[in-house]
């Protein structure tokens, strides 16, 4: 297979993400259709670069990059570890990255996602980092998807560390959650920077594009 850009951005999104679906892929590398995706995927997989694992009933396969693919892209080779109870809201997190892609007309150069967040951290304890981050306006604003509560204290870390560091945060919650959503409002006045979200906007929204 002679690899092109195209490839290399391939494989540096879905590990910079830990793994992605196909219809993500579509998106962060810039596909025309879902058909052109997964020819390229398919020949990709047949090369060694990248595989797939089905580990969910009702989820798609999950695209992850292999050793012999990260080795070529002078990525870290430990392969990221993918957690049954995180996969629902990693997939979120992708959509709602697609969201602000497609309709905010944020570049995806400009984001750094939490995977990248760590590793800038290096081997210090490791602390609480967004689902992704980017620039706009020379601002900086941070992203948390959020589908189930945390303990009222985690969670109000979390706003307080955000608030110190980013400009403005936007949170990205299910209609259902109630509470979380109450939260949020009832922190708008000391956290002033947060904006609330609708999961079901982002998905809806993304969803048109099949």
């Amino acid at each position: 297979m002679r690899l092109v850009e195209r490839d290399y951005l391939i494989m540096r999104e879905i590990d910079r993400w830990r793994f992605c679906l196909s219809r993500h892929i579509r998106f962060l590398g810039g596909f025309s259709g879902q058909r052109a995706t997964d020819r390229r995927l398919k020949l990709l997989i047949e090369s060694g670069y990248i595989n797939r694992k089905k580990i969910i009933y009702g989820v798609p396969y999950l695209y992850y990059v292999t050793y012999k693919g990260k080795v070529l892209n002078h990525f870290p080779t430990k392969q990221d570890k993918i957690r049954l109870e995180q996969i629902n809201h990693d997939i979120a997190v992708l959509d709602t990255a697609i969201y602000f892609l497609l309709k905010e007309n944020i570049p995806l150069i400009d984001i750094t996602t939490e995977k990248e967040l760590h590793s800038l951290d290096g081997f210090s304890i490791r602390k609480h980092r967004p689902d992704f981050i980017f620039t706009r306006d020379n601002k900086k604003y941070c992203v948390e998807v959020e589908l189930n509560r945390k303990s009222k204290e985690r969670f109000e870390k979390n706003l307080q560390d955000n608030f110190i560091a980013y400009d403005y945060q936007k949170w990205v919650v299910p209609h259902t959650q109630i509470k979380i959503i109450q939260f949020l409002k009832d922190n708008e006045n000391k956290y002033p920077i947060i904006n609330i979200l609708h999961l079901e906007e982002v998905t809806n929204f993304v969803r048109q594009y099949k």
